[in-house]
């Protein structure tokens, strides 16, 4: 009996051992699982911290979190649901920069680390030298003017616009946060695949997340906007976020291979300080909100202060997006004010373009003057920006009993 008992034990051992030290990796279906916060090992007290300090700024729209697959909690400002539409703005990245990943382990691109030029036959010029890896990280050494390429938003050709910035500095100097990088990543994954990145996007992504409802944005020549601009709601960007969460697995797929989606969850680069002291990183694509003993967590991030937020360690997603004037349509076209580019003023040429449409001078939607994803004024954020530190401790704190870590730094 003793025998029959050891071996009983023996046999639990391998079963439940396994479930102690590797984390089943969950996904949601057609729809989230929910749960209390509580269920979750996570206090109630301490998402609502998290949300209060989030719905200080008035410009957001929706908050989502995910702990371990499972949604624990949302809030809504008023007018808005879990169907309302955000715009990605510049998370888009993130997203085009996942189908690189995808496109490496298919061995349609060699490596992270192939010239640019082997895809791109534009860059058979001192521009040869850049590769792949230093288009994500944003070291590519291409012109930068202080608008970031911006302008390039107000440009009927986004792909003719970038084609023709040249080389300005030796790449791997210096990170220079450039829009360029990102619209090229559309015409590479073409050449290797044959493909537009909307299209692959959709297929080997969004449609296996199970993303039913987005709209992914295209210039008027058809280009696809690889530096921005996919609309959904905040639950399914959340989505995307659980997939990286899940280092690149989706139910029994491994969509991205964990290898990569380590090597993209590292600290490359330190970033300027636009509008926060807090020290933040970069590197292929992804935001480093935080990289310390006690926490790790990377974003996606985009203009007006859309982010998903990917804690991985802990297996925690927190998404926020801000108020958005939905635009019917998948083109974005401002060609037809394209001649005040002259300007060279974004801020003020977004403010602008706003005021002609309130005198009803122009009006943004498919059928008008402008198209284009749309936030307003009152989807702009200000507090969450000046928060950004206190967010991301109440993030990093959501597991911790008293002393968290930002208890003990006083």
């Amino acid at each position: 009996m003793k025998s029959i008992k050891i071996n009983n034990i023996l046999i639990l051992s391998f079963i439940i051992m396994p479930m102690i030290l590797f984390k089943v990796q969950a996904s949601p279906g057609e729809y989230w699982d929910e749960a209390l916060p509580e269920d979750r090992g996570i206090s109630s007290d301490k998402v609502n911290k998290l949300f209060d300090l989030s719905f200080e700024d008035d410009a957001t729209q929706s908050v989502v979190l995910i702990k371990d697959g499972v949604l624990i909690a949302e809030r809504y400002a008023d007018g808005y649901d879990k169907d309302s539409f955000g715009t990605s703005w510049s998370m888009a990245k993130s997203f085009y920069a996942a189908l690189i990943l995808i496109s490496v382990d298919k061995g349609e691109i060699g490596s992270l680390d192939d010239k640019v030029s082997k895809y791109l036959d534009y860059f058979n010029d001192d521009r040869s030298v850049i590769t792949i890896r230093q288009l994500l990280n944003m070291s590519s050494g291409l012109e930068y003017p202080e608008t970031q390429h911006e302008m390039m938003f107000f440009q009927p050709d986004h792909l003719e616009y970038s084609k023709q910035v040249k080389l300005e500095k030796e790449p791997d100097t210096l990170f220079e946060y450039n829009n360029v990088n990102s619209m090229l990543l559309g015409d590479i994954l073409f050449q290797a695949t044959g493909k537009k990145a909307d299209v692959l996007l959709e297929e080997r992504i969004l449609d296996k997340l199970q993303v039913k409802n987005k709209t992914l944005w295209r210039d008027s020549k058809q280009n696809v906007l690889t530096y921005c601009c996919i609309d959904m709601t905040a639950r399914d960007y959340a989505r995307f976020g659980q997939l990286f969460s899940n280092s690149g697995a989706w139910k029994d797929e491994q969509i991205i291979s964990k290898e990569l989606v380590d090597e993209t969850f590292q600290y490359v680069w330190d970033t300027p300080n636009w509008w926060t002291d807090y020290k933040r990183g970069y590197s292929l694509h992804w935001w480093v909100s935080r990289y310390s003993e006690d926490s790790k967590i990377f974003n996606a991030s985009g203009r007006f202060g859309q982010y998903i937020f990917v804690d991985r360690e802990n297996d925690i997603v927190f998404v926020r997006i801000t108020k958005n004037t939905p635009a019917e349509g998948p083109i974005q076209d401002w060609s037809r004010l394209s001649w005040f580019t002259w300007i060279n003023n974004v801020e003020f040429l977004i403010s602008f373009f706003q005021t002609l449409e309130d005198w009803g001078i122009v009006k943004i939607g498919a059928d008008s003057n402008v198209k284009s994803p749309s936030t307003r004024e009152e989807g702009a954020s200000k507090e969450f920006y000046r928060d950004y530190e206190l967010v991301m401790d109440a993030m990093a704190c959501l597991l911790y009993t008293s002393p968290s870590p930002r208890d003990q730094r006083g």
